[in-house]
């Protein structure tokens, strides 16, 4: 036993130490090694119960979260991991949920919000582990786990699968969002943005405004992959983003995670993007993946995260006696609040930010939202 737990301490010890590190960075990259480490960690763990698998999965959690919290999606996977394992645990042991018993006694939001989840109403054939299931048996302690683990590791599995297609997911539908001759404004290098915006040109001839997004300049890059797309694409600097904004027919954004109230963190320059669509009326549609979706708040910044960059990037040390006297402050991401943004696009379909408290019930369980 204590030989297994020292190989789950090390893998998980192992993906605490690079994302401590910032060597994984990008939320995709962090959420598929920490499915990879969750699955290690349930396929050689020991239990006799659901719960204590469920107290298993909750302390890699924790300590995943610990060595990088500013990496959402790390404890996104997980709650989401979570929530698919409890699901495939109520079918094998022929439960549908633990509103089974109140179904029958008149219409409520809470149900018709249930009913709406067709993608999880299909599995009925794993139904052949009823019986075999038992927990805290004390003639044979493993026979739970040996049961249950293929069941949880065909839920992994549906959860990384949803991972690996999420750009191609998000991007779907990409032609009903941009219309021809369209003049669509973004910043920074976002993947799904980059996805969604090349896969539209497939049907559509429109025009690309970049800004560069300072101080990383990722907007080159960004600018440089859909200019060899064959879209017509322009680089501006950031200052020029208000002025050019009554050009704009759309801006199109990516995000570091979705909060709970229907905000963003995203970005640097993404506040001055949104602040100036909102300005011209401009329509603002975010696209991001489901697994960006987080039940947290912005409780401590108004502007920003709290996260931040080299301050060099912004004012290095060769500026000499200028140095001495400002404070730099480079934040590494904006809070866009609500009220800025139109639409999210997922891999889940198109939702305004008022929808987003409905998508973490069904994505997340309330108990989890603390880990």
């Amino acid at each position: 036993m204590q030989a297994e737990r020292g190989q789950h301490h090390r893998s998980v010890e192992v993906l605490a130490s690079k994302l401590r590190r910032r060597q994984i960075v990008g939320s995709r990259t962090a959420a598929l090694e920490t499915l990879v480490v969750l699955r290690q960690v349930v396929s050689r763990a020991r239990f006799s119960n659901f719960e204590q698998l469920v107290e298993i999965i909750r302390g890699v959690g924790r300590r995943l979260v610990e060595a990088q919290p500013k990496e959402h999606s790390v404890g996104n996977t997980v709650r989401k991991v979570l929530h698919h394992i409890r699901e495939e645990y109520q079918t094998a042991v022929g439960q549908t949920g633990p509103q089974a018993g109140t179904s029958t006694s008149g219409f409520s939001i809470s149900k018709f919000v249930l009913q709406g989840q067709p993608r999880r109403h299909v599995p009925a054939q794993k139904t052949e582990v009823k019986t075999t299931l038992k927990e805290d048996d004390p003639e044979d302690p493993d026979s739970f786990s040996k049961g249950l683990k293929p069941v949880l590791m065909e839920a992994i599995q549906d959860v990384l699968d949803e991972l690996e297609t999420v750009y191609d997911n998000v991007s779907k539908n990409a032609r009903d969002h941009i219309h021809p001759d369209e003049i669509i404004l973004t910043l920074g290098r976002s993947k799904t943005v980059e996805t969604f915006l090349k896969t539209a040109a497939h049907n559509r001839h429109y025009t690309v405004i970049v800004a560069e997004t300072g101080p990383s300049y990722d907007g080159r890059e960004m600018a440089k992959s859909l200019s060899s797309a064959g879209i017509s694409t322009f680089l501006v600097p950031d200052s020029s983003i208000f002025s050019l904004m009554s050009r704009v027919n759309k801006v199109i954004l990516g995000a570091h995670v979705i909060l709970a109230n229907g905000g963003m963190f995203a970005i640097t320059g993404s506040l001055i993007a949104a602040t100036a669509a909102k300005a011209h009326s401009t329509p603002v549609v975010v696209c991001a993946g489901q697994f960006k979706l987080t039940p947290l708040w912005n409780l401590y910044h108004e502007y920003g995260a709290v996260d931040f960059g080299n301050p060099s990037d912004v004012l290095g040390f060769n500026e000499g006696e200028l140095v001495n006297k400002v404070d730099v402050v480079n934040p590494y991401y904006d809070y866009v609040a609500p009220e800025f943004i139109d639409a999210y696009i997922t891999n889940d379909g198109d939702h305004p930010p008022s929808s987003i408290y409905r998508l973490l019930k069904e994505t997340y369980d309330d108990e989890d939202n603390e880990l």
